[in-house]
């Protein structure tokens, strides 16, 4: 969870105002954690909005008053707004445009209060450039200091079918991961690309496989069983965190064999998962793309208890 510049960079370049509110402090039981954020823009509508912060009458009464209002205010959500969760939530509302945004150019760390910085903050500031100590968002003594959001995870999408792009558009709007899109052309993608999604097309995707760091995250499945063969081939000679590929177990079976008589030991061809996907809910594409990004956003959980564990096949 941090500071999405990204995202209100592109905000502001559409819409020119846009007020950001984000959670700075939760007591008790609340809809979302410290840091969660939406931006409100005004438009013939009221107002428009992306991402979220929880709680249904929260969030709605927080958007309804976002370009009048700016700093902190309390929230009692039981008392104040009928809501069942017993908390209270603190919100720190900001207007930005062009200037405020070029002002965070270059910041790793955000911190802003009112008046001077209080010693307490200077620390928190102080350990995150001086010993590289992880900073969260956190409220300190009226000042809230936010982490700017970077992506941790590098994911790479071979295919812009419709497992692909159920896939991409599942997977998109999380902050921590970046996400390459690959196919033949141009044309194989949609109209409209989720944003911060980077497409490319190349009439010879294995070729880009050397491109990719060694500790990506891929998902192979594009409308070729041959194309798939050979970033299977190209990935188990470059490296990489973790491979999956769509598919029968009769395709990975003729996959292995294949991938053997061209050099790849037993154990390094056991590093891709085929099949992918939750067996249990089925084979239409936005199924397949649940039960593989639930997989991948409970990496740590999943992998220590086995891939083959908890997905089985589904794909052509």
């Amino acid at each position: 969870m941090g500071f999405d510049l990204g995202a209100l960079s592109a905000a502001v370049a559409a819409h020119g105002r846009v007020a950001r509110v984000v959670v700075a402090e939760v007591a008790g039981s609340a809809p979302r954690e410290v840091g969660a954020a939406m931006l409100v823009w005004p438009d013939e509508r009221g107002f428009g909005q992306s991402g979220t912060i929880g709680g249904g009458a929260l969030e709605l009464m927080a958007a309804e008053a976002a370009l009048s209002r700016q700093g902190l205010t309390r929230h009692p959500l039981g008392p104040q707004l009928g809501q069942c969760c017993g908390g209270s939530v603190v919100l720190l509302t900001e207007l930005y445009d062009a200037a405020a945004l070029q002002a965070l150019e270059g910041c790793e760390v955000i911190a802003r209060g009112p008046g001077a910085q209080p010693l307490a903050v200077a620390r928190v500031l102080d350990r995150a450039r001086a010993q590289g100590v992880a900073v969260k968002a956190q409220l300190v003594q009226g000042w809230f200091i936010e982490p700017v959001a970077r992506p941790s995870r590098q994911l790479w999408v071979w295919g812009a079918g419709h497992v692909g792009r159920a896939l991409v558009s599942v997977l998109a709007p999380c902050p921590e991961i970046a996400l390459n899109w690959v196919d033949t052309a141009p044309e194989r993608f949609p109209e409209v690309v989720p944003e911060g999604v980077t497409m490319v097309p190349a009439a010879d995707p294995a070729r880009l496989v050397p491109h990719a760091p060694q500790q990506a995250e891929h998902l192979v499945l594009t409308y070729s069983h041959e194309i798939d063969f050979a970033l299977c081939h190209a990935l188990l000679g470059h490296g990489f965190r973790w491979a999956g590929l769509i598919g029968s177990d009769t395709k990975w079976a003729r996959f292995s064999k294949r991938l053997r008589t061209l050099g790849h030991t037993d154990a390094q061809i056991a590093r891709i998962c085929c099949p992918i996907g939750r067996k249990s809910l089925g084979r239409h594409p936005q199924a397949i793309a649940i039960g593989v990004a639930a997989f991948l956003l409970d990496h740590e959980t999943e992998r220590s208890m086995g891939w083959q564990t908890h997905f089985s096949a589904s794909g052509g």
